[in-house]
């Protein structure tokens, strides 16, 4: 089973939940994984402290042109929809790798074939042990810009006897959907805020149309108003959680510790929430 831990925005405690879930569900004996999809700025490690056990790097193919061999047809640059390959004049071409998506389109049109496709860098992937969970995490270069294609490698190491939380990264751009494609189920969190319910409009409309079953946790309950609670009973949406704004919770993350680890009251809570998930999607299903 895949559970993706989404948010329409950053700061809402996606994370805090994503490892407290993971911690509880391996506690219960169940063999579970921790994906973080945050890829641009991930932070699980922070508070599940793996043992790196092995990094890898990730590349995308982008175009090498041999100048001696090109004719200046132009091919090359017309076929490109990102401008990412331009053909100028002298027989000079200028390849923009950040713009390039990697179709293999430019090679493909040359007839002199002078463009090879040359392995680009993009990030690497770590992965190992945070007791007996399975951690993975990727983490993209710093100016690259190919988000989506390191969130699928990412994905790619989900084992299919284990149960993977997948730490979405904030908004509902494509590296949102990416992440959430082919979840089992999906938890938005947000806060009872106005820019916490703006956004998680915006979340809901996402998954409503890739058909995703979902439900909402509230983050830091107790703040801001009801607006949150009164437009999931509207749209009847289901809140699976209801985590409060209590001090010692941000005590905690604030060294980077484990809710469920120093304040044992809140484990029961993510019991609860793990039995919800296990029987949400299959109630979502019936109902539509």
């Amino acid at each position: 089973m895949q559970i993706a831990i989404a948010s329409g925005k950053g700061g809402t405690g996606k994370t805090t939940i994503a490892t407290n879930l993971a911690c509880t569900i391996a506690s219960l004996g169940h063999k579970v994984q921790y994906l973080d999809c945050d890829v641009e700025e991930p932070n699980g490690h922070i508070f599940l402290k793996p043992d790196i056990e092995q990094m890898q790097a990730v590349t995308v193919d982008v175009p090498q042109v041999d100048l001696s061999k090109c004719t200046g047809c132009g091919k090359c640059g017309e076929i490109c929809q990102y401008s990412a390959i331009v053909h100028l004049k002298d027989n000079n071409v200028l390849t923009f790798e950040q713009l390039c998506h990697s179709c293999g389109g430019c090679l493909r049109v040359c007839p002199a074939d002078a463009i090879k496709a040359r392995p680009l860098i993009i990030g690497e992937i770590e992965s190992g042990k945070a007791g007996s969970i399975d951690f993975v995490h990727g983490r993209l270069r710093i100016g690259y810009v190919r988000t989506v294609s390191l969130i699928r490698r990412v994905k790619q190491s989900i084992q299919q006897d284990s149960l993977a939380i997948i730490d979405v990264p904030p908004g509902t751009s494509c590296p949102v959907v990416e992440a959430v494609k082919g979840a089992d189920f999906v938890l938005l969190v947000t806060e009872p805020t106005p820019f916490g319910l703006n956004d998680l409009k915006l979340a809901v409309d996402l998954v409503q149309e890739m058909k995703l079953p979902f439900a909402v946790a509230i983050n830091r309950h107790g703040i801001g108003n009801d607006e949150v609670e009164k437009y999931c009973r509207t749209e009847n949406i289901e809140i699976a959680l209801k985590l409060p704004d209590d001090r010692r919770i941000a005590e905690a993350y604030s060294t980077g510790q484990m809710i469920v680890d120093v304040l044992h009251e809140y484990r029961v809570r993510f019991y609860e929430l793990y039995e919800y998930l296990g029987n949400a999607k299959s109630r979502q299903m019936r109902r539509v």
